[in-house]
């Protein structure tokens, strides 16, 4: 496997949640991170932790929705501290309400930093990779890319479109037989502190819905994917069954999540409607990876072992598919 030590790895929304997470991952690999976000003293709490765990960081405040912002922070990065290994696309806004209250503005705020965030540090970054024909660019998806839920309309069609613009990236990337390499990596519900800070027209607080997972897990996939050529990564059960529960199942799918997911998207707590929220403008703060769902969290995942194992993963199935076969004969 490919070191990361002394590799310069940037990652998106690393303030707080799985970007802080994956900082802290790479850094306790040896890595000289770059965090980036909009909120410079939780960016420093990134760095001190980074630290801490045997890493290397710098941080720079940027908005990923502005793509004048990101393009000079890429050319900074770039001249000041070196030639960037691997970039993690991991940003990411939302808005938890019914799609008929929502506005215009905030459709195209979301848009902005979980769409075209990706899009815009990945075409500013790749220009570099491209002349040295090396690199790593890292996707941040979600089991929503592929499947949209109620209360969540931006965010889900955000997904959707990260899906797209990498599916085209992949392909034109392997027709120029180029060795920049692209991988996109596919999230549960996970805890991190966005549940408190996201902009919500809910009555009761938000909550992750189904099975939740540390961040972690996430980022170990992440820092998986930095090493290795997979074209996507499934990092646990509740995203495996979604993705493909919605390429055969559809219609049962959109009258499930119609029955079970507003309720199960809320906890029994009233929200705050005066609180502060991150759409326009950081919440003030050192955040941490985690959020408040710590007592319910899983802090491993048997589906990314898995994924991670392919050897292990294989023969697993080909002996299921044998016993499957001999059971199904003395039946007969």
């Amino acid at each position: 496997m490919e070191s990361l030590k002394s590799k310069i790895v940037v990652i998106t929304g690393a303030s707080a949640g799985v970007g802080r997470a994956t900082a802290v991952a790479f850094g306790a690999a040896g890595a000289r991170v770059v965090a980036l976000s909009r909120n410079t003293e939780s960016l420093a709490g990134t760095k001190s932790e980074v630290e801490k765990a045997g890493g290397e960081c710098f941080y720079f405040p940027v908005d990923v929705g502005n793509a004048e912002q990101v393009k000079s922070t890429v050319e900074t990065i770039e001249n000041n501290i070196g030639p960037i290994d691997v970039w993690v696309n991991n940003a990411m806004a939302s808005v938890f309400s019914p799609i008929k209250e929502m506005t215009a503005e905030e459709f195209k705020r979301v848009t902005d930093v979980t769409y075209l965030g990706q899009v815009y540090s990945t075409i500013s970054v790749l220009k570099y990779m491209l002349k040295r024909n090396h690199g790593k660019i890292i996707l941040v998806g979600s089991a929503l890319a592929y499947r949209g839920i109620p209360l969540q309309s931006a965010y889900c069609a955000a997904k959707h479109g990260v899906q797209g613009f990498f599916d085209s990236l992949r392909a034109e990337l392997l027709h120029d037989k180029s060795k920049v390499k692209v991988t996109m990596v596919e999230l549960p519900a996970l805890n991190t502190p966005q549940f408190d800070w996201v902009k919500s027209r809910l009555p009761n607080k938000a909550r992750p819905m189904g099975t939740v997972f540390q961040p972690e897990v996430a980022a170990h996939a992440i820092t998986y994917a930095a090493t290795h050529d997979r074209r996507e990564i499934f990092v646990a059960m509740p995203t495996f069954k979604a993705i493909i529960g919605n390429k055969f199942f559809p219609g049962i799918l959109d009258r499930m999540m119609a029955n079970t997911g507003i309720d199960g998207q809320q906890t029994d707590e009233p929200e705050n409607p005066n609180r502060k929220h991150n759409l326009w403008e950081p919440v003030p703060g050192n955040h941490s990876a985690h959020g408040r769902f710590d007592d319910i969290s899983k802090s491993s995942s048997p589906v990314l072992w898995l994924s991670l194992h392919p050897g292990v993963f294989w023969a697993t199935l080909i002996v299921v598919v044998i016993v499957l076969i001999v059971l199904l004969a003395l039946a007969i």
